[in-house]
């Protein structure tokens, strides 16, 4: 960064508009470095740009400009980093928030995409694009119970170790990954440090039905012909979706990957 910027150079940088700076040196929250006494024109210099930024982000956080000011004006620098520090922690509290919103929001598009799927494809098989997932592999669960549905989550919590327990959370989402004729229940991770027994479902198109469980081993074998008769796929990997209909019953919804 050069040494000095002007208005508008501030503002593209920090990403707001030049009347918006020229609020801030009115209210004596950011002031420019320089400011021509016969032109009036602003000069930000690079700190100017770091306590720019602060304040956009701060406003983010929803406090007002005169509460930042306050904050920013104290003289006990521990006084700063102590409230920068209580902000960081509420912008990862709201960043977990909106993940956490933004799952359910692609829960409520896949099972909106699959009605209308279903729709066009009386015979209920569909294909269905889905981003990339982060799995958890159970390390001692094959197949969904009424024991272990019950209480689904706190089973994989409890299988993180207490140390990483921080660092993790997963969707409300049950299933059955399939690889090499072994099968485990898995836990969807919306946050998620590398550790053992994790998987990357690619982001890709899925074939997809959904099925019972009577009926399951059949519709799983009725997709993979398809993936390979009509696609060219050869999956390494199936995905049952576990689809809760009622008090103590539930359906499925088979998924192979059939991008090459």
């Amino acid at each position: 960064m050069k040494k000095y910027l002007s208005v508008g150079e501030a503002a593209k940088a920090v990403h707001t508009t030049s009347e918006t700076l020229r609020h801030y040196d009115r209210i004596g929250l950011v002031k420019p470095s320089q400011k021509d006494e016969w032109t009036n024109y602003r000069y930000y210099t690079e700190q100017d740009i770091v306590r720019l930024n602060t304040v956009r982000a701060l406003q983010l956080m929803d406090l007002r400009l005169q509460e930042i000011k306050k904050v920013l004006g104290y003289d006990d620098l521990e006084k700063i980093v102590d409230f920068l520090a209580q902000a960081e922690q509420k912008a990862d509290e709201k960043i977990a928030a909106l993940q956490y919103s933004k799952s359910k929001i692609q829960l409520a598009k896949a099972d909106y995409e699959k009605k209308l799927q279903m729709r066009k494809n009386p015979n209920g098989i569909f294909v269905k694009e889905s981003p990339e997932r982060v799995i958890l592999l159970s390390d001692t669960l094959e197949v969904p119970t009424i024991d272990n549905l019950w209480n689904y989550l706190s089973h994989f919590y409890d299988q993180v170790t207490p140390a990483l327990k921080d660092q993790f959370s997963f969707e409300d989402l049950a299933g059955i990954y399939t690889e090499n004729g072994i099968s485990r229940l898995f836990a969807v991770c919306m946050r998620h440090v590398e550790i053992d027994g994790l998987k990357v479902l690619p982001k890709g198109n899925y074939l997809c039905a959904n099925c019972t469980e009577e009926n399951r081993e059949q519709t799983l074998r009725k997709l993979l012909q398809i993936a390979q008769t009509k696609y060219g796929a050869k999956p390494s990997f199936t995905v049952q979706l576990i689809v809760v209909s009622g008090i103590l019953h539930w359906n499925y919804e088979v998924q192979v990957y059939i991008d090459r």
